[in-house]
Protein backbone atom coordinates (compact mmCIF):
# COMPACT_ATOMS: atom_id res chain seq x y z
CA UNK A 1 0.00 0.00 0.00
CA UNK A 2 1.67 3.21 -0.89
CA UNK A 3 1.19 6.03 1.55
CA UNK A 4 2.51 9.11 2.17
CA UNK A 5 4.71 10.14 4.99
CA UNK A 6 3.17 10.81 8.52
CA UNK A 7 3.36 13.92 10.65
CA UNK A 8 4.04 12.57 14.64
CA UNK A 9 0.44 13.31 15.55
CA UNK A 10 -1.09 11.56 12.26
CA UNK A 11 1.67 8.55 13.93
CA UNK A 12 0.64 9.05 17.00
CA UNK A 13 -3.24 9.00 16.69
CA UNK A 14 -2.97 6.02 14.71
CA UNK A 15 -1.09 4.04 16.74
CA UNK A 16 -3.47 4.74 19.93
CA UNK A 17 -6.34 3.78 17.61
CA UNK A 18 -4.40 0.60 16.48
CA UNK A 19 -4.24 -0.45 19.82
CA UNK A 20 -4.31 -0.87 23.65
CA UNK A 21 -1.01 -0.18 24.51
CA UNK A 22 1.78 1.01 22.60
CA UNK A 23 5.50 1.28 23.86
CA UNK A 24 8.67 2.80 22.35
CA UNK A 25 11.87 1.57 23.20
CA UNK A 26 15.35 1.87 22.72
CA UNK A 27 17.59 -0.62 20.41
CA UNK A 28 18.00 -2.27 23.95
CA UNK A 29 14.22 -3.06 24.97
CA UNK A 30 14.53 -0.14 27.40
CA UNK A 31 10.95 1.96 27.42
CA UNK A 32 11.57 5.46 26.60
CA UNK A 33 7.30 6.45 26.15
CA UNK A 34 4.33 4.36 26.68
CA UNK A 35 1.14 4.74 25.72
CA UNK A 36 -2.36 3.45 27.11
CA UNK A 37 -5.88 3.72 25.32
CA UNK A 38 -7.62 1.63 27.51
CA UNK A 39 -8.74 2.63 31.46
CA UNK A 40 -8.89 -0.83 32.59
CA UNK A 41 -4.92 -1.49 31.57
CA UNK A 42 -3.82 1.19 34.54
CA UNK A 43 -4.09 -1.41 37.37
CA UNK A 44 -0.59 -2.02 35.46
CA UNK A 45 1.17 1.41 36.23
CA UNK A 46 2.12 1.84 33.07
CA UNK A 47 3.65 5.42 33.43
CA UNK A 48 5.99 4.03 35.60
CA UNK A 49 7.61 1.61 32.75
CA UNK A 50 9.78 4.32 31.11
CA UNK A 51 13.35 3.99 31.99
CA UNK A 52 12.76 0.31 32.45
CA UNK A 53 13.46 -2.60 30.43
CA UNK A 54 10.45 -4.69 28.62
CA UNK A 55 11.78 -7.81 29.82
CA UNK A 56 11.32 -7.37 33.46
CA UNK A 57 8.40 -5.76 33.34
CA UNK A 58 6.51 -9.59 32.15
CA UNK A 59 6.30 -12.54 33.90
CA UNK A 60 9.45 -14.87 33.96
CA UNK A 61 7.44 -17.04 31.22
CA UNK A 62 7.46 -14.03 29.46
CA UNK A 63 10.73 -13.37 29.24
CA UNK A 64 11.77 -15.52 26.51
CA UNK A 65 8.89 -14.58 24.09
CA UNK A 66 10.05 -10.74 24.62
CA UNK A 67 13.70 -11.38 24.03
CA UNK A 68 12.90 -13.44 20.78
CA UNK A 69 10.47 -10.48 19.87
CA UNK A 70 13.14 -7.71 20.56
CA UNK A 71 16.06 -9.99 18.26
CA UNK A 72 13.43 -9.71 15.05
CA UNK A 73 15.32 -8.01 12.23
CA UNK A 74 11.91 -5.76 11.54
CA UNK A 75 11.46 -7.27 7.84
CA UNK A 76 6.97 -7.25 7.51
CA UNK A 77 7.30 -11.29 7.26
CA UNK A 78 8.65 -11.87 10.49
CA UNK A 79 6.23 -9.81 12.24
CA UNK A 80 3.91 -11.90 14.29
CA UNK A 81 1.71 -11.60 17.48
CA UNK A 82 2.47 -13.09 20.83
CA UNK A 83 1.19 -12.99 24.13
CA UNK A 84 2.68 -11.59 27.24
CA UNK A 85 1.43 -12.00 30.96
CA UNK A 86 2.24 -8.72 32.85
CA UNK A 87 2.00 -9.01 36.57
CA UNK A 88 -0.50 -7.10 38.99
CA UNK A 89 -0.63 -5.99 42.46
CA UNK A 90 -3.88 -8.29 42.95
CA UNK A 91 -1.64 -11.10 42.15
CA UNK A 92 -3.57 -11.79 39.48
CA UNK A 93 -1.94 -11.82 35.75
CA UNK A 94 -3.19 -9.61 32.75
CA UNK A 95 -2.41 -10.99 29.42
CA UNK A 96 -1.53 -8.86 26.75
CA UNK A 97 -1.04 -9.66 23.20
CA UNK A 98 2.14 -7.62 21.15
CA UNK A 99 3.23 -7.33 18.21
CA UNK A 100 7.04 -5.71 17.51
CA UNK A 101 8.26 -2.85 14.38
CA UNK A 102 11.26 -1.59 13.95
CA UNK A 103 11.21 2.11 13.00
CA UNK A 104 13.75 2.29 10.07
CA UNK A 105 13.92 6.02 10.80
CA UNK A 106 16.09 6.31 14.09
CA UNK A 107 15.86 2.16 14.95
CA UNK A 108 14.12 2.38 17.90
CA UNK A 109 11.18 -0.14 18.54
CA UNK A 110 7.68 0.06 18.49
CA UNK A 111 5.49 -2.26 20.18
CA UNK A 112 1.79 -2.44 20.15
CA UNK A 113 -0.26 -4.32 22.50
CA UNK A 114 -3.88 -5.30 22.46
CA UNK A 115 -5.87 -6.11 25.89
CA UNK A 116 -7.00 -10.22 25.94
CA UNK A 117 -8.69 -9.91 29.62
CA UNK A 118 -11.99 -10.13 27.59
CA UNK A 119 -10.87 -13.40 26.32
CA UNK A 120 -9.09 -15.23 29.15
CA UNK A 121 -12.55 -14.81 30.80
CA UNK A 122 -14.19 -16.72 28.66
CA UNK A 123 -11.09 -18.98 28.37
CA UNK A 124 -11.39 -19.44 32.29
CA UNK A 125 -15.17 -19.64 32.27
CA UNK A 126 -14.70 -22.43 29.42
CA UNK A 127 -12.85 -24.33 31.33
CA UNK A 128 -15.30 -23.90 34.91
CA UNK A 129 -18.07 -25.08 32.13
CA UNK A 130 -16.06 -28.03 30.94
CA UNK A 131 -14.94 -28.88 34.45
CA UNK A 132 -18.23 -28.49 36.07
CA UNK A 133 -19.53 -30.59 32.89
CA UNK A 134 -16.73 -33.49 34.02
CA UNK A 135 -17.59 -33.46 37.59
CA UNK A 136 -21.29 -33.82 36.69
CA UNK A 137 -20.28 -36.68 33.91
CA UNK A 138 -18.61 -38.67 36.36
CA UNK A 139 -21.49 -38.04 39.26
CA UNK A 140 -24.15 -39.35 36.70
CA UNK A 141 -21.81 -42.53 35.85
CA UNK A 142 -21.67 -43.21 39.49
CA UNK A 143 -25.52 -43.00 40.45
CA UNK A 144 -26.10 -45.02 37.31
CA UNK A 145 -23.66 -47.54 38.40
CA UNK A 146 -25.39 -47.60 41.62
CA UNK A 147 -29.04 -47.73 40.35
CA UNK A 148 -27.88 -50.41 38.05
CA UNK A 149 -26.44 -52.67 41.05
CA UNK A 150 -29.75 -51.84 43.14
CA UNK A 151 -31.57 -52.82 40.13
CA UNK A 152 -30.31 -56.14 39.53
CA UNK A 153 -29.64 -57.18 42.90
CA UNK A 154 -33.12 -56.56 44.44
CA UNK A 155 -35.04 -59.65 45.25
CA UNK A 156 -38.40 -57.23 44.22
CA UNK A 157 -39.36 -58.19 40.25
CA UNK A 158 -39.53 -54.75 39.08
CA UNK A 159 -40.27 -54.03 35.43
CA UNK A 160 -40.53 -50.29 33.42
CA UNK A 161 -42.68 -49.73 30.93
CA UNK A 162 -42.93 -46.83 28.36
CA UNK A 163 -46.11 -44.62 29.25
CA UNK A 164 -47.10 -43.97 25.66
CA UNK A 165 -47.25 -47.63 24.52
CA UNK A 166 -47.08 -49.51 27.38
CA UNK A 167 -44.25 -51.71 26.51
CA UNK A 168 -41.40 -52.96 28.55
CA UNK A 169 -37.97 -51.28 28.30
CA UNK A 170 -36.62 -52.81 30.90
CA UNK A 171 -36.87 -55.34 33.73
CA UNK A 172 -34.12 -56.40 36.71
CA UNK A 173 -32.94 -60.06 36.86
CA UNK A 174 -35.74 -61.14 39.47
CA UNK A 175 -38.36 -60.02 37.14
CA UNK A 176 -37.10 -61.87 33.85
CA UNK A 177 -36.76 -65.08 36.81
CA UNK A 178 -40.68 -65.21 37.14
CA UNK A 179 -40.55 -66.15 33.44
CA UNK A 180 -40.21 -69.95 33.50
CA UNK A 181 -39.41 -69.85 30.07
CA UNK A 182 -35.97 -68.06 30.09
CA UNK A 183 -36.07 -67.61 26.24
CA UNK A 184 -38.97 -65.18 26.15
CA UNK A 185 -37.55 -61.83 26.88
CA UNK A 186 -39.85 -59.64 28.36
CA UNK A 187 -38.55 -56.45 27.32
CA UNK A 188 -40.33 -55.37 24.66
CA UNK A 189 -43.30 -56.74 25.15
CA UNK A 190 -46.90 -55.18 25.56
CA UNK A 191 -47.55 -55.18 29.56
CA UNK A 192 -50.78 -56.98 29.35
CA UNK A 193 -49.01 -59.75 27.66
CA UNK A 194 -47.00 -60.41 31.20
CA UNK A 195 -50.02 -61.25 32.94
CA UNK A 196 -53.12 -64.02 32.49
CA UNK A 197 -55.45 -63.38 30.18
CA UNK A 198 -58.32 -62.81 32.76
CA UNK A 199 -56.30 -59.74 34.71
CA UNK A 200 -55.04 -57.88 31.80
CA UNK A 201 -58.19 -55.26 32.36
CA UNK A 202 -57.27 -54.93 35.59
CA UNK A 203 -53.66 -54.43 34.73
CA UNK A 204 -54.61 -51.53 32.47
CA UNK A 205 -56.86 -50.14 35.12
CA UNK A 206 -54.46 -49.82 37.68
CA UNK A 207 -51.60 -48.12 34.77
CA UNK A 208 -54.73 -45.88 34.01
CA UNK A 209 -55.40 -44.79 37.48
CA UNK A 210 -51.40 -44.30 38.30
CA UNK A 211 -51.28 -41.99 35.35
CA UNK A 212 -54.35 -39.97 36.36
CA UNK A 213 -54.03 -39.55 40.22
CA UNK A 214 -49.72 -39.11 40.15
CA UNK A 215 -49.76 -41.66 42.93
CA UNK A 216 -48.87 -45.40 43.97
CA UNK A 217 -51.91 -47.52 42.93
CA UNK A 218 -52.25 -51.34 43.40
CA UNK A 219 -54.26 -53.97 42.49
CA UNK A 220 -54.14 -57.93 42.73
CA UNK A 221 -53.28 -59.58 39.31
CA UNK A 222 -51.39 -63.16 38.27
CA UNK A 223 -48.00 -63.37 36.58
CA UNK A 224 -47.60 -65.00 33.21
CA UNK A 225 -46.66 -68.92 34.03
CA UNK A 226 -47.50 -68.03 38.02
CA UNK A 227 -49.09 -70.55 40.49
CA UNK A 228 -50.18 -67.48 42.35
CA UNK A 229 -51.58 -63.97 42.40
CA UNK A 230 -49.45 -61.06 43.16
CA UNK A 231 -49.70 -57.49 44.26
CA UNK A 232 -48.73 -54.56 41.28
CA UNK A 233 -47.92 -51.60 41.88
CA UNK A 234 -47.02 -48.48 40.09
CA UNK A 235 -46.28 -45.42 40.10
CA UNK A 236 -45.84 -42.99 37.21
CA UNK A 237 -41.97 -40.62 36.54
CA UNK A 238 -40.83 -38.64 33.75
CA UNK A 239 -37.94 -38.45 31.88
CA UNK A 240 -36.49 -36.49 28.76
CA UNK A 241 -38.78 -39.07 26.58
CA UNK A 242 -41.72 -38.46 28.49
CA UNK A 243 -43.75 -40.24 31.20
CA UNK A 244 -42.51 -43.86 32.66
CA UNK A 245 -43.99 -46.61 35.12
CA UNK A 246 -42.39 -47.86 37.38
CA UNK A 247 -44.46 -51.49 37.82
CA UNK A 248 -43.28 -53.44 41.12
CA UNK A 249 -44.51 -57.67 41.67
CA UNK A 250 -44.96 -58.00 45.55
CA UNK A 251 -45.67 -62.04 44.99
CA UNK A 252 -47.30 -64.42 47.90
CA UNK A 253 -45.56 -67.73 48.55
CA UNK A 254 -48.59 -69.38 49.59
CA UNK A 255 -47.02 -73.17 49.29
CA UNK A 256 -43.46 -72.37 50.78
CA UNK A 257 -41.99 -70.90 53.85
CA UNK A 258 -42.93 -70.91 57.65
CA UNK A 259 -46.45 -71.87 58.69
CA UNK A 260 -46.74 -68.16 60.22
CA UNK A 261 -46.32 -66.59 56.95
CA UNK A 262 -49.05 -68.70 54.98
CA UNK A 263 -51.45 -67.58 57.72
CA UNK A 264 -50.42 -64.55 57.70
CA UNK A 265 -51.46 -64.19 53.85
CA UNK A 266 -54.50 -66.14 54.07
CA UNK A 267 -55.63 -63.44 57.17
CA UNK A 268 -55.00 -60.68 54.91
CA UNK A 269 -56.55 -62.37 51.77
CA UNK A 270 -59.83 -62.86 54.39
CA UNK A 271 -59.85 -59.05 55.30
CA UNK A 272 -59.22 -57.89 52.00
CA UNK A 273 -62.42 -59.98 50.98
CA UNK A 274 -64.40 -60.11 53.94
CA UNK A 275 -68.41 -59.50 53.61
CA UNK A 276 -68.09 -56.76 56.19
CA UNK A 277 -66.20 -53.27 55.63
CA UNK A 278 -63.25 -52.89 57.20
CA UNK A 279 -61.15 -49.32 57.61
CA UNK A 280 -57.80 -48.68 59.13
CA UNK A 281 -57.57 -45.09 60.36
CA UNK A 282 -54.78 -43.19 62.75
CA UNK A 283 -56.06 -41.71 66.14
CA UNK A 284 -57.08 -38.82 64.35
CA UNK A 285 -59.16 -40.37 62.01
CA UNK A 286 -57.50 -40.26 58.74
CA UNK A 287 -58.21 -43.40 56.88
CA UNK A 288 -55.34 -45.06 55.87
CA UNK A 289 -56.96 -48.38 54.23
CA UNK A 290 -59.83 -50.08 53.48
CA UNK A 291 -61.15 -53.45 52.13
CA UNK A 292 -63.29 -53.83 49.17
CA UNK A 293 -66.91 -54.52 50.98
CA UNK A 294 -66.38 -50.99 52.43
CA UNK A 295 -65.24 -49.34 48.69
CA UNK A 296 -68.53 -50.91 47.54
CA UNK A 297 -70.51 -49.34 50.64
CA UNK A 298 -69.06 -45.98 49.45
CA UNK A 299 -69.77 -46.31 45.92
CA UNK A 300 -65.75 -46.02 45.01
CA UNK A 301 -63.62 -47.44 42.88
CA UNK A 302 -60.25 -47.01 44.27
CA UNK A 303 -58.51 -47.19 47.92
CA UNK A 304 -57.17 -43.33 46.62
CA UNK A 305 -60.93 -42.27 46.39
CA UNK A 306 -61.14 -42.22 50.10
CA UNK A 307 -57.72 -42.51 51.67
CA UNK A 308 -56.71 -39.59 53.72
CA UNK A 309 -60.27 -38.17 54.16
CA UNK A 310 -61.30 -38.43 58.12
CA UNK A 311 -63.51 -40.81 59.43
CA UNK A 312 -66.27 -38.40 60.25
CA UNK A 313 -66.81 -37.28 56.64
CA UNK A 314 -68.60 -40.16 56.14
CA UNK A 315 -70.75 -40.43 59.24
CA UNK A 316 -73.92 -38.56 58.89
CA UNK A 317 -73.77 -36.98 62.24
CA UNK A 318 -69.96 -36.10 62.01
CA UNK A 319 -67.99 -35.25 64.40
CA UNK A 320 -70.71 -36.17 67.66
CA UNK A 321 -70.19 -40.08 66.16
CA UNK A 322 -66.51 -39.75 66.16
CA UNK A 323 -66.59 -38.25 69.20
CA UNK A 324 -68.19 -41.10 70.58
CA UNK A 325 -66.39 -43.68 68.89
CA UNK A 326 -62.92 -42.01 69.49
CA UNK A 327 -64.10 -41.72 73.61
CA UNK A 328 -65.18 -44.82 74.17
CA UNK A 329 -61.99 -46.80 71.74
CA UNK A 330 -59.50 -44.56 74.03
CA UNK A 331 -61.44 -45.34 77.75
CA UNK A 332 -62.46 -48.99 76.66
CA UNK A 333 -60.22 -50.28 73.77
CA UNK A 334 -63.52 -52.25 72.18
CA UNK A 335 -66.80 -50.73 70.80
CA UNK A 336 -69.38 -52.76 69.54
CA UNK A 337 -72.53 -52.67 67.72
CA UNK A 338 -72.48 -48.55 67.48
CA UNK A 339 -75.66 -47.74 65.34
CA UNK A 340 -75.22 -44.79 62.80
CA UNK A 341 -75.42 -44.02 59.37
CA UNK A 342 -72.77 -43.51 56.81
CA UNK A 343 -72.94 -40.65 53.99
CA UNK A 344 -72.03 -42.50 50.37
CA UNK A 345 -69.90 -40.68 47.78
CA UNK A 346 -73.52 -39.80 45.53
CA UNK A 347 -74.66 -38.45 49.33
CA UNK A 348 -77.38 -41.02 49.79
CA UNK A 349 -77.36 -42.54 53.40
CA UNK A 350 -76.56 -46.29 54.48
CA UNK A 351 -78.00 -47.35 57.99
CA UNK A 352 -74.72 -49.50 59.37
CA UNK A 353 -73.02 -50.72 62.91
CA UNK A 354 -69.97 -50.32 63.72
CA UNK A 355 -67.98 -52.35 65.72
CA UNK A 356 -64.20 -50.58 66.36
CA UNK A 357 -61.09 -51.76 68.05
CA UNK A 358 -57.76 -50.23 69.59
CA UNK A 359 -54.96 -51.48 68.03
CA UNK A 360 -52.00 -51.16 70.30
CA UNK A 361 -49.09 -53.08 69.57
CA UNK A 362 -47.84 -51.37 66.55
CA UNK A 363 -45.01 -47.95 66.77
CA UNK A 364 -48.06 -45.69 65.70
CA UNK A 365 -51.51 -46.37 67.28
CA UNK A 366 -54.40 -46.74 65.20
CA UNK A 367 -57.91 -47.83 64.65
CA UNK A 368 -59.80 -51.26 63.26
CA UNK A 369 -63.62 -50.38 61.80
CA UNK A 370 -65.49 -52.85 60.95
CA UNK A 371 -68.56 -51.59 59.05
CA UNK A 372 -71.82 -53.73 58.73
CA UNK A 373 -74.70 -53.23 56.27
CA UNK A 374 -77.74 -53.17 58.07
CA UNK A 375 -80.51 -51.41 56.42
CA UNK A 376 -82.25 -54.54 55.43
CA UNK A 377 -82.88 -54.97 58.94
CA UNK A 378 -83.52 -51.30 60.16
CA UNK A 379 -86.68 -52.15 57.69
CA UNK A 380 -87.66 -55.28 58.84
CA UNK A 381 -87.49 -53.70 62.49
CA UNK A 382 -89.69 -50.51 62.12
CA UNK A 383 -93.42 -52.19 62.01
CA UNK A 384 -92.10 -53.56 65.87
CA UNK A 385 -90.84 -49.95 66.70
CA UNK A 386 -94.50 -48.99 65.55
CA UNK A 387 -95.96 -51.51 67.53
CA UNK A 388 -94.37 -50.47 70.63
CA UNK A 389 -95.35 -47.09 70.09
CA UNK A 390 -99.16 -48.02 69.72
CA UNK A 391 -99.43 -49.91 72.22
CA UNK A 392 -97.89 -46.82 74.56
CA UNK A 393 -100.65 -44.50 73.25
CA UNK A 394 -102.78 -47.62 73.93
CA UNK A 395 -101.97 -46.90 77.41
CA UNK A 396 -102.12 -43.50 77.26
CA UNK A 397 -106.01 -43.93 76.24
CA UNK A 398 -107.09 -45.29 78.79
CA UNK A 399 -107.07 -42.07 81.14
CA UNK A 400 -109.07 -40.53 79.15
CA UNK A 401 -111.88 -39.51 81.36
CA UNK A 402 -109.34 -40.21 84.41
CA UNK A 403 -106.96 -37.21 83.93
CA UNK A 404 -107.45 -33.89 81.61
CA UNK A 405 -106.37 -33.68 78.26
CA UNK A 406 -103.40 -31.32 78.84
CA UNK A 407 -102.23 -33.42 81.89
CA UNK A 408 -102.03 -36.69 79.30
CA UNK A 409 -100.25 -34.59 76.26
CA UNK A 410 -97.83 -33.61 79.29
CA UNK A 411 -97.33 -37.53 80.19
CA UNK A 412 -96.85 -38.22 76.30
CA UNK A 413 -94.21 -35.41 76.06
CA UNK A 414 -92.36 -36.72 78.94
CA UNK A 415 -92.29 -40.89 78.02
CA UNK A 416 -91.08 -39.46 74.70
CA UNK A 417 -88.28 -36.90 75.97
CA UNK A 418 -87.39 -40.07 78.29
CA UNK A 419 -87.08 -42.86 75.41
CA UNK A 420 -84.64 -40.08 73.65
CA UNK A 421 -82.28 -40.26 76.29
CA UNK A 422 -82.36 -43.53 77.24
CA UNK A 423 -81.40 -44.16 73.60
CA UNK A 424 -78.95 -41.88 74.03
CA UNK A 425 -77.56 -43.11 76.46
CA UNK A 426 -77.47 -46.14 74.94
CA UNK A 427 -75.72 -45.31 71.60
CA UNK A 428 -73.02 -43.55 73.65
CA UNK A 429 -72.31 -46.00 75.97
CA UNK A 430 -73.44 -43.81 78.92
CA UNK A 431 -71.58 -41.00 78.03
CA UNK A 432 -73.29 -38.45 79.19
CA UNK A 433 -71.15 -35.52 77.58
CA UNK A 434 -71.58 -36.93 74.34
CA UNK A 435 -74.85 -37.86 74.42
CA UNK A 436 -75.75 -34.28 75.52
CA UNK A 437 -74.18 -33.35 72.40
CA UNK A 438 -76.49 -35.88 70.23
CA UNK A 439 -79.47 -34.63 71.92
CA UNK A 440 -78.64 -30.77 71.41
CA UNK A 441 -78.67 -30.11 75.13
CA UNK A 442 -76.23 -28.83 77.38
CA UNK A 443 -74.61 -31.01 79.83
CA UNK A 444 -76.66 -29.11 82.97
CA UNK A 445 -79.92 -29.52 81.09
CA UNK A 446 -79.23 -32.94 80.60
CA UNK A 447 -78.75 -33.68 84.49
CA UNK A 448 -81.72 -31.53 84.80
CA UNK A 449 -83.89 -33.89 82.87
CA UNK A 450 -81.75 -37.16 84.25
CA UNK A 451 -82.51 -36.28 87.60
CA UNK A 452 -86.60 -35.68 86.86
CA UNK A 453 -87.09 -39.12 85.22
CA UNK A 454 -85.40 -40.68 87.97
CA UNK A 455 -82.34 -41.92 86.11
CA UNK A 456 -79.41 -40.52 88.03
CA UNK A 457 -79.19 -39.75 91.72
CA UNK A 458 -78.41 -36.26 93.29
CA UNK A 459 -74.88 -37.28 94.16
CA UNK A 460 -74.26 -37.99 90.72
CA UNK A 461 -75.51 -35.06 88.81
CA UNK A 462 -73.33 -33.20 91.41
Amino acid sequence: MNIEKFDADTLARLIGIASDIALIMDDQGVVQDVSVRKSELAVLGCQDWVGKAWADLVTSESRIKVEDMLSQNGSETDIRWRQVNHATPQGVDLPIQYAVLRLEMDGRILALGRDLEAVAVLQRRLVETQQSMERDYFRLRHIEARYRTLFNTTSEPILVLDGSTYRVTEVNVSAQAMVKDSSKRLVGRDIVDCFEPSWKEEVMSLLRMAYATGRIEMCRARFLGANADCTVSATVFRQETGAQFLVRLLQHEVSSGPSGLRQNYWMSEAMEHAPVGIVLTDRSGQLKSANTEFLAMMGATSVSHVQGVPMDNWLVRGGVDWGVLSTNLRQQVLVKDFATELRMLSGMELAVEISALSLTHLDEKQYAFFIKDVTRRRAQETPSASAGMAGSVAELSRLVGRMPLKDIVGETVDMIEKMCIQSALTLTHNNRASASEMLGLSRQSLYVKLRRYGMVSDQDAE
